[in-house]
Parts: C-alpha cells; structure tokens; sequence
C-alpha cells in the first residue's frame, strides 16, 4: 500500500510505502472499548467525609426514665438534638432530615477504571491506525478532504516553526477540513463556558519535531508523536477514522515498532 507525500509548499513529491500496520481490518467494537478504557483511566476518584451528617448530638431516647427520653410525649421515633435541660431539637442524622446523610454517598474505594487487556489494547490500536487509511470512514465522521489517505508529509515541514506557514500549507492540503472546524465553533454551554471546536486533523510527528508546537495552536488540530499515539486521539469518542497527517518520520517510526515486536516474538 503506498501514499502521496506533500512538500512545505503543498505539492506533491512523490510516493511512500506504507506500513503493515495499515491493512489492519478495523474493528469498531474493539476501538470503542479501548476509548471506554482510556477514558476511566481519566476519572478522578471522590468520596464524602465518613462524619458528614451524622456529627451531631442527635439520638433518640427510648426509655421513659432517661433524662431525654422521647417516649410517650407524641413525637416521632426517630434521633433528635439534645439540648440543655432535658430539651431536644430538629430531627437530625438520617437521610429525610434536614443536614442529614447521604443514603448511598459516593465512595472513593469505588472502582472506576474499566480495565482492558494488553493485547486488546494494542489490537485496538493497530486498528485506529489502519482506519485512518480508510476514506469511507474518514467521510463518515464528517471531515473532508480531496486526495487519496493518509496524508504523508515531508521530513523538511517537521521544521517548521512558525504557526502560520504550517496553516498555510494545512489550507493547501486540507483547507475544506479547516472550514468545516471554525465554522463549527459554539459556544460550551453550562458555568464551564469556552468554546468547542469540531475535531480537524491529527498530526503526527517524530519526538522534538518543531511541527508540534508550531500546529497546535491551529483551531480543530491536534499534535502528537508515534509513541504516545491513543485511542482518543485517532478516533474521538471512540468512532474511528480521523483525518490523519503523517510525517514521513512517523511512518518510519511505525516501522521500526512492528520490526522489534516481531523480533521479540
């Protein structure tokens, strides 16, 4: 399976072999998973203080003699302030009352990771890659886009350094994409506030690659390099098939990976 690669002025230069790792067959069910699993490990754990509701001097009296004893005076059975003198106040501890506890509050032993085997996972991840090489579901999550994917890049626009000559050449490859995310900026609804930007493309380049700074501030764009690819990032919300740029590094890297697994095995 081979690729374009595009210059820093946009035009094309010529072809690259792609990896194997890219006729892997996408399974969806498996993605989907693997984001469930990468966004659990997200989850910040919270709990309630063990006193909360119940540091109090409620309680309920039931022997007649008691000095606070609530027996046979026509109230309710149930744990009340003790006041001075024998005198007793609100209801008070249990979850009806005013300040009382929680009936099921949250735990912070609670579980909240959904776990996934590593196998699984890498499976997965082969996966999102391979679907960024399929032009059916690229189009299915809306992005658009002219030419044959993925898109390969030249070694030389890794050195790009400033953000608007790498928004220029993106406007030449993608410029569709690129309209499609501004013009789908809202506002967040909610005391977050901010706004949300429609996902463009992935960039993906070789560590310390000037690229990385340098396109990040792009609206709809988001940058990484091969080892610290994730589920979330090739296939937000767990659907497969974002719009993907690839550095020819990169695609260097994802070979180099699959040669020492096989090695290993």
């Amino acid at each position: 399976m081979k690729a374009t690669t595009y210059g820093t002025d946009g035009s094309k230069e010529g072809e690259i072999e792609l990896p194997e790792v890219f006729n892997e067959f996408v399974r969806e069910d498996l993605i989907r998973r693997a984001f469930l699993s990468e966004q659990s490990e997200t989850f910040q754990p919270k709990g309630s203080d063990p006193w909360a509701g119940i540091d109090t001097s409620a309680r309920y009296e039931g022997r007649k003699e008691a000095y606070h004893s609530l027996k046979n005076k026509g109230g309710a059975k149930l744990p009340r302030e003790m006041f001075p003198k024998g005198g007793v106040g609100r209801v008070r501890k249990i979850p009806s009352s005013v300040k009382g506890r929680r009936a099921h509050p949250p735990m912070v032993e609670k579980v909240l990771i959904e776990r996934i085997n590593q196998k699984e996972k890498e499976k997965a991840l082969m996966c999102a890659i391979a679907a960024t090489a399929n032009a059916e579901l690229i189009k299915a999550r809306g992005h658009k886009f002219k030419d044959k994917v993925p898109i390969i890049i030249s070694d030389s626009v890794e050195a790009l350094k400033k953000t608007k000559d790498v928004a220029k050449l993106f406007r030449m490859i993608i410029g569709d994409d690129l309209k499609r995310s501004v013009n789908g900026k809202k506002k967040r609804k909610g005391r977050v506030g901010g706004n949300k930007v429609p996902k463009s493309a992935l960039v993906v380049a070789s560590d310390n690659a000037a690229i990385l700074k340098s396109a990040r501030n792009i609206p709809g764009i988001n940058v990484t390099t091969v080892n610290k690819l994730s589920i979330t990032d090739l296939a937000p919300g767990g659907v497969p098939g974002r719009l993907t740029i690839w550095t020819k590094k990169a695609i260097e890297a994802l070979k180099q990976g699959k040669e020492k697994k096989e090695m290993k095995k």
